[in-house]
């Protein structure tokens, strides 16, 4: 297997995948896939799968967890974040990646819309709104007027705007400052901003190193829905759609390692990431749920589209869309 490197703005699942997905709790039955007979045609062994990952993510644990041999070729694309992928799904150069619920919205404007074939249910309290250790701001009504920083047209923005207008307030009534994680940590760090929304390892490095603190988490405003999105093309050929259905199944068997073993995880993540391992063992203990993988279904469509629905009454975008093109309902990741 190879990785490379895709650089870019890092998004909501730069460092979050490392974090939030890596953390997965699922087993086989829960996926109920049932094993292809790939010795039965040699073609397989021709193919090469190119999979969307991220540093830190569970594919560079398959060795680990005994899910690294693959009857095909799997080329893995390092990316910075999910509107990326995006873009390498519909140039042709990627089969299948994992994102938000975010950048596929915005992908329908452009028509280069990938198909949404699953969904990764995982963590929303890697997603928060941080103060400063001494701030004496005790709810988020309290920020008019604040300069607050979030990572623009990712869930830090949609949960911003979101808890906002919870309040009666909206992006007008604060200083909203558009950083990405990196920019956003230092201006954290030097006292230039009220308070931070912000997701995964950023959180632990800002409580670890200056005493932050977490104001609210994203529990009860973001779904934790991630979604697995596949290159249209690559649904229509037989062969890869059963390539697809095997890594799946290959990486809900790396996830379980993962969560079975959390200290060995964190120990690899902080040698991949360069971060303290209480990090990583802090973002394990403190996750509102296990992750798991499931079928598309009616509720995780509803979920998506109120995102793109609040993003349009918030201005961010220019027309109201719908959602529902997007996903394959078909996309037989349960037996039938």
């Amino acid at each position: 297997m190879t990785k490379k490197i895709i650089q870019g703005q890092f998004n909501r699942r730069g460092f979050l995948t490392a974090s939030s997905i890596a953390l997965g709790a699922l087993g086989l039955s829960s996926l109920g896939l049932a094993p292809r007979a790939f010795a039965q045609t040699n073609k397989l062994t021709d193919l090469t799968l190119g999979v969307a990952t991220y540093r830190g993510q569970d594919s560079y644990f398959a060795e680990d967890a005994g899910t690294a041999n693959t009857p095909y070729k799997v080329e893995y694309a390092e990316f910075a974040g999910g509107n990326l992928i995006v873009e390498a799904l519909a140039s042709g150069s990627l089969d299948v990646g994992g994102m938000s619920e975010i950048p596929p919205i915005f992908s329908i404007q452009s028509h280069r819309q990938p198909r949404l074939i699953a969904v990764l249910q995982g963590d929303v309290n890697n997603q928060v709104f941080l103060i400063p250790k001494d701030s004496s701001i005790e709810s988020v009504g309290q920020l008019r007027g604040k300069r607050v920083g979030y990572v623009r047209s990712t869930t830090s923005h949609y949960f911003l705007i979101k808890a906002l207008k919870e309040q009666g307030l909206t992006m007008k009534d604060i200083t909203a400052v558009a950083l990405t994680p990196q920019d956003g940590f230092s201006a954290f760090q030097s006292g230039q901003l009220d308070a931070w929304v912000i997701y995964g390892v950023f959180i632990q490095l800002a409580k670890f190193r200056s005493g932050a603190r977490v104001l609210k988490t994203a529990l009860g405003y973001l779904s934790g829905n991630y979604l697995i999105a596949a290159r249209p093309a690559a649904l229509e050929d037989p062969l890869r759609k059963q390539a697809i259905q095997d890594y799946l199944q290959r990486q809900a068997r790396t996830l379980e390692w993962i969560n079975n073993n959390p200290e060995p995880w964190a120990a690899k993540s902080a040698q991949l990431l360069g971060v303290d391992k209480a990090v990583f063992l802090d973002m394990h203990n403190n996750r509102s749920q296990a992750s798991r993988i499931i079928q598309v279904n009616d509720q995780a469509i509803a979920s998506q589209q109120e995102v793109a629905d609040l993003f349009f009454d918030a201005g961010v975008l220019s027309e109201r869309l719908d959602v529902s093109p997007l996903w394959d309902k078909n996309f037989p990741l349960l037996p039938l």
